[in-house]
């Protein structure tokens, strides 16, 4: 699955980065030769920060170590910019090694937030987690899965009997979501998409695009004959019996990209991609 954010409207402005960045760059670099080599690199000419004293994370790899830079540093807001030793390399920017510091000063950024899960299973036990890029319900055996659904308290859909369903943010929109069919939605639309997954009835249902405010509810029917687990990103839940889904606006993201290959941008060009 390719790996992307989550997120409401994106910012354009420059971030604020220090004249004299030497020195305060923090390196990482996923677990392949290629970005380990390029990370010693990196660290020969530009030294390398600790992550509590840096003012900017250089992330090397693919889209799925992008995704686990942001889960790692979640809170802290610390402004990352990645660079493309991976395969797919959606959030990532092109991989130089002489010109970094201009580009990091002219980078733009996109400000982002995660989905917030809150998972009630089996025992009784909530569960919370934050999706960077969708939070979604799977059926755990050969029975298809059996689905209320809520929005904003209401009751949109009294049963979906499906594979699952998921819910993703904008730039989410086109990693799982995109693979289910569901549409990409532009990162300054505040919408979030809902997507099902394999749905048997309504044969017809597509899903629906939400308000990004919106708080959705999913209530499992049948558990027992039909049990049901709730991932958000890395955190997976068995045998849930609810699932609340919202957008947490009280965390933020922040990514960097060279001002001509936004991710606002990546993202319209997707939906062109034949």
């Amino acid at each position: 699955m390719t790996a992307a954010l989550l997120g409401s409207a994106p910012s354009c402005d420059t971030p604020e980065l220090p004249a004299e960045l030497q020195g305060r760059i923090a390196f990482f670099s996923a677990p392949t030769d290629v970005a380990e080599a390029a990370r010693a690199r990196f660290v020969a000419l530009y030294g390398d920060a600790a992550p509590e004293e840096a003012v900017v994370l250089v992330a090397l790899g693919g889209d799925g170590f992008m995704l686990e830079m942001q889960h790692r540093f979640l809170g802290r807001n610390l402004p990352i910019y990645g660079m493309n030793c991976g395969s797919v390399g959606f959030l990532m920017n092109a991989f130089h090694e002489d010109d970094l510091l201009p580009r990091l000063r002219a980078a733009q950024a996109a400000m982002l937030h995660p989905l917030r899960m809150r998972a009630l299973d089996a025992a009784g036990q909530m569960q919370e987690a934050l999706a960077i890029n969708e939070v979604s319900l799977l059926r755990e055996t050969r029975q298809a899965a059996k689905i209320r659904i809520l929005v904003d308290g209401k009751e949109r859909l009294a049963e979906l009997i499906c594979d699952g369903i998921l819910v993703s943010t904008p730039a989410g929109s086109t990693a799982y979501n995109l693979s289910a069919h569901g549409p990409i939605v532009p990162l300054g639309a505040n919408l979030l998409p809902m997507t099902p997954i394999s749905a048997f009835r309504p044969r017809r249902w597509r899903g629906a695009l939400l308000p990004g405010e919106a708080v959705v509810m999913f209530q499992v029917l049948e558990p027992g004959k039909r049990p049901v687990a709730a991932v958000a990103d890395y955190v997976e839940v068995r045998d849930v019996r609810s699932v609340e889904v919202r957008e947490d606006r009280t965390v933020r993201l922040t990514l960097l990209f060279d001002p001509d290959h936004s991710l606002s941008e990546r993202i319209i060009a997707e939906q062109f991609t034949v």
